[in-house]
């Protein structure tokens, strides 16, 4: 088995600006943001962030490396609407590409499963046709009962050039486990990608899986991750049960910097402007004993 142990640095040097980059977790849980704070730190631009949304797309539109969203929803779970999203959509400073959670699954769904849409009645008489004009209505090619030939939305498989996602536990051939109650589709999203990178808690042997959790919990095989990357607390502040749970202090802080510039600069000099993920943990801890 190869070992395919990355650091953040070299996962980011496979990222080029204007690609597409799909971000498992959902909303403020279990998000690769030690990546996503490493494609900050290297300044790629022009990204567009496939996602059911969270902070990693308020962090790449505050920061003017985000051009494109596309999205299920962008919350922080806490906080029903990410901040600095809302600014974002408000100015119009991105580009929008808005599905229900539903359709937005058919889209990465089509995307593993290597086909060019996914037919739905998800969208007909919504605005969601009318928000996203280059969705395409298609006539089923089979008729029902009554001869009568059904009219469906064709949701497009996402073109997503590269996935990033968070485990708990990994092992150093890429084979992933998650721990906590929902795997969020990281699945799909590793299947879907041209290529994958996997941040983890901690990198174990292959043999502990089945000490940490049953087989139900190993959902994400090595012959779809690309390069695994081991960032303790690497999903923060978002939350990764059992590890931890979401920072609520910090995510409360965050927020607060997208009514204030100041602010904002402030927190991107402390926990954004930083070398790496080692010199991330030491702020985190001098801001939790500030609090």
């Amino acid at each position: 088995m190869p070992n395919k142990v990355l650091t953040e640095e070299e996962v980011v040097s496979e990222i080029q600006d204007g690609m597409t980059i799909g971000v498992g977790g959902w909303g403020s849980r279990r998000k690769p943001m030690s990546l996503i704070r490493a494609i900050i730190r290297a300044g790629r631009k022009d990204l567009t962030i496939v996602s059911y949304g969270g902070p990693e797309i308020g962090l790449l539109a505050a920061t003017g490396q985000l051009r494109r969203a596309v999205y299920g929803f962008v919350s922080l779970d806490s906080i029903p609407l990410e901040p600095h999203f809302r600014v974002a959509r408000q100015t119009g400073s991105i580009i929008a590409t808005e599905f229900d959670e539903g359709a937005f699954y058919l889209g990465l769904l089509a995307a593993s499963h290597r086909v060019p849409f996914y037919p739905t009645r998800a969208g007909l008489g919504s605005d969601m046709l009318k928000m996203n004009p280059e969705l395409k209505v298609i006539t089923s090619p089979y008729s029902d009962a009554d001869g009568e030939y059904e009219q469906l939305v064709a949701i497009p498989a996402f073109d997503i050039d590269v996935s990033l996602i968070h485990m708990n536990r990994a092992d150093k051939g890429g084979n992933g486990q998650f721990l906590g109650p929902d795997l969020f589709f990281d699945d799909l999203f590793a299947m879907a990608a041209k290529k994958t990178f996997m941040s983890c808690e901690s990198i174990i042997d292959t043999e502990d899986f089945l000490t940490h959790g049953s087989v139900h919990t190993l959902k994400i095989p090595r012959i779809f991750v690309d390069g695994v990357v081991e960032a303790p607390q690497g999903a923060h502040f978002t939350e990764c049960p059992p590890d931890y749970g979401r920072d609520e202090n910090f995510q409360k802080f965050y927020a607060a910097t997208a009514k204030d510039e100041e602010l904002w600069k402030q927190f991107k000099s402390r926990f954004l402007d930083l070398e790496n993920h080692s010199e991330y943990l030491k702020s985190l801890e001098s801001f939790r004993e500030s609090q």
